[in-house]
This record gives structure tokens, sequence and C-alpha cells, in this order.
């Protein structure tokens, strides 16, 4: 499977309750896609939220993201890393 990061924008003010609870709705369903989400990081000043997750397709993260309520603005595969 292939490591994705992906860029929600427009969460300006993000709290790290809300961005917890955003992460836990992936989780509950992320299985159901064959994804999983390791991690999610935010900047509450700029409304960026990032999320770090190993799957088949961007388009199932996607998926999981708009079941969740918060679809992503960009996915970026990450075939390497150090």
């Amino acid at each position: 499977m292939t490591k994705y990061m992906d860029v929600h924008t427009g969460m300006t003010g993000i709290t790290a309750e809300q961005l917890s609870a955003a992460h836990r709705a992936d989780l509950a369903i992320e299985k159901e896609e064959g994804v999983h989400f390791e991690r999610a990081w935010a900047d509450p000043a700029s409304g960026t939220v990032y999320c770090l997750s190993e799957a088949p397709s961007a388009e199932a993260v996607q998926r999981i993201h708009e079941r969740a309520g918060h679809p992503a603005s960009e996915i970026h595969p990450v075939p390497l890393s150090v």
C-alpha cells in the first residue's frame, strides 16, 4: 500500500479536541476502504490540516474523509521517505 498526505483547508480555529474528533471519525470507518490513518496535524491560524495515511488509493482516502464529514482539498502520494 501507498502512504498519502492529504491537506484540508478552511478549518481556521480548529482545536485539539476537534482535530482529535475528526481523526477518530476517520478511524471508526477506515477499514471499510482498507485505509489506515496514522496521524493528523493542524495549524489553527491558517486553517490547514494534514493527515498521513496508508491506503490502496487516493480515492479510498477521499471516500473515508467525505463520509466522516471533512473532504480533503488535496491528496498526495508519498512514495519515498527517510
